[in-house]
């Protein structure tokens, strides 16, 4: 090949140095693997992906009739930049009754093709590149999005002894120079929340920097990703900031939507609210994104969530299977455990997330070979005992973390014994 066709070539094959970098999906990389053995036929208990077996876990009936009926009614044009106004009104009237927060629908909420969009936006209305972004590990991707805003991130590292939620002491001694907070809750991937005293003390930092900022300096803002909020457990309760300290409404920026609350995350309506100008910086970008949610699924949401009594009769029912899962898998873990084998489990308290640990780091299978490293294990548990989970390193934790994320949104309820035992059975082949 002529040495300037080698040339034009490879100047037309380079990238920007944002995409160069980027770290692809730990997780896809691992769902790869997964649904190529069950291509080949093997039977593996899929417990890594964070979403909903339609077939076990289907949207509410009344929410499925509602987008049939909005379709059959031609609601297939393009909807309004920040969604349609009886949308973010439905939206409004649902955070107001369920948690006492009064946005304005015409100002304050603005709508999207689920989360991730609005995730994005947020990032980018915030964060200029050089700015300083502070998010918990482990935590869903908020490393990525930093890396997409070309921002500088401080990773705190929480502990499982707080059940991996960050705490006011970890983040106040980086407030000083950061302009965007990052906070889960209930946190992806653990399934679990703050407590009161923890998330506001972290506001009460946030408010006492701010105050310390000068008039024309650019506020910390907290994004706050509430997701699972709904589905909490026994006596968990979810917190959220501004009814815990009322004056953070200036520096809130709230992620929510149906996609988890009602296993709805292909309908792909999302939300978002917080302060008037930034939710309208935000709808800006989305708009020239084109990432809003379909004009026949934000209709039947409008019309869905005033069905106040359909909502709860499915969220009761919907709360107890998932519940049923966390549990079962938690007990299953703790008689692993009592049983001398080297795992461990945090009690379930919200989303579909069970926090489990393998802790079998230098141990040798049956064949002599050592379980050196964290992958090691992952791919012993999926060979072996047929059983796919999440490492922790998948959000941003240490490369060689004990500690796993377990999903129930693909798993029915008689397979939880099943996949119990096959750990058992596979433990038992270690030394």
């Amino acid at each position: 090949m002529p040495t300037e066709i080698m040339e034009i070539k490879a100047r037309t094959l380079k990238v920007s140095h944002m995409a160069e970098t980027l770290i692809a999906s730990e997780i896809i990389k691992l769902a790869g693997e997964i649904n190529e053995k069950i291509k080949n036929g093997e039977q593996i208990f899929n417990l890594t992906i964070g979403d909903f077996d339609p077939k076990i876990f289907p949207i509410p009936q009344e929410l499925e009739d509602e987008i049939i009926k909005a379709y059959k009614e031609h609601a297939t044009n393009y909807p309004p930049a920040d969604g349609l106004l009886e949308t973010r009104k439905a939206v409004s009237e649902f955070i107001e009754e369920r948690e006492g927060l009064h946005y304005d629908p015409a100002t304050e909420i603005l709508m999207s093709a689920g989360a991730r969009p609005l995730i994005y936006a947020t990032y980018q209305t915030l964060v200029q590149p050089g700015d300083t972004i502070l998010f918990p590990v482990p935590s869903w991707n908020n490393n990525h999005y930093a890396h997409l805003s070309h921002a500088k991130k401080i990773e705190i590292m929480a502990t499982p002894e707080n059940h991996f939620m960050p705490t006011a002491s970890d983040i106040k001694p980086h407030l000083k120079n950061a302009a965007l907070v990052a906070l889960c809750s209930p946190l992806n991937p653990t399934g679990t929340v703050f407590s009161k005293t923890d998330l506001t003390e972290i506001c009460e930092a946030i408010i006492e920097e701010n105050n310390s900022r000068g008039e024309n300096e650019k506020p910390v803002y907290l994004m706050y990703d509430q997701i699972y909020w709904v589905l909490t457990y026994g006596d968990t309760m979810h917190y959220n900031p501004v009814t815990l300290v009322p004056e953070m409404k200036n520096y809130t920026i709230f992620i929510d939507g149906l996609s988890k609350a009602f296993a709805a995350t292909g309908v792909r309506v999302g939300w978002s609210f917080g302060p008037a100008k930034v939710i309208g910086k935000m709808k800006s970008i989305l708009s020239h994104l084109g990432a809003w949610a379909p004009k026949a699924e934000q209709l039947a949401t409008s019309r869905y969530l005033a069905r106040k009594g359909d909502v709860d009769n499915y969220l009761e029912g919907f709360k107890e299977q998932v519940h049923a899962r966390l549990d079962g898998f938690c007990n299953g873990f703790m008689s692993l455990k009592e049983e001398g084998y080297k795992v461990d489990a945090i009690a379930p308290q919200a989303a579909i997330y069970l926090t489990v640990q393998f802790k079998l780091h230098g141990m040798k299978k049956a064949d002599g070979t050592v379980l050196a490293t964290t992958k090691d294990i992952t791919k012993y548990l999926l060979e072996e005992a047929h059983v796919a989970i999440v490492p922790f390193y998948a959000f941003g934790d240490s490369d060689n973390s004990s500690w796993y994320r377990l999903s129930v949104g693909t798993c029915r309820l008689e397979e939880v014994n099943k996949a119990v035992e096959s750990l058992r059975r596979a433990l038992e082949k270690l030394s």
